[in-house]
């Protein structure tokens, strides 16, 4: 019999490229669901970023994986404006649930304010924090 070994990986970011690609192609084959999407949204000052979103649409579902306001620009709408252009993706890809991820000293006090409710909470991830799952129905 083989024996095999995990060795470190020295290409992170390109490893976990391979690795969504190949998990995307397994759901896809198993839902026959290839309308999987990738999408982005930023808003500039002149040429420098100071906000943006990511994530991706899939089988009906959107996934928010990044929303970042510079702090010196936060408390201004900017968040929501990003939040709501996803949502608007997602409704144009005929998704009926938007999934986003948040510790609780990041924000899930305003995603809760814009019509997210958590779903899931991990106690002590990290340590002295919590991990919130929420949810936001687009029917």
């Amino acid at each position: 019999m083989h024996e095999f070994r995990a060795e470190e990986g020295r290409d992170a970011p390109g490893l976990m490229q391979f690795l969504e690609d190949r998990i995307y192609e397994y759901n896809s084959a198993m839902l026959d669901r290839h309308d999987g999407r990738l999408f982005s949204r930023v808003v500039r000052d002149g040429e420098r970023i100071i906000a943006g979103v990511a994530g991706w649409t899939w089988a009906d579902a959107c996934e928010i994986t990044q929303l970042w306001v510079d702090e010196g620009m936060r408390n201004h709408g900017i968040g929501k404006t990003l939040l709501q252009a996803a949502e608007e993706e997602a409704r144009a890809c005929k998704c009926r649930v938007v999934l986003v991820k948040t510790y609780s000293f990041q924000a899930p006090a305003f995603y809760e304010k814009c019509g997210y409710r958590v779903v899931q909470v991990i106690e002590g991830f990290p340590p002295g924090h919590r991990y919130h799952t929420l949810t936001k129905s687009l029917l």
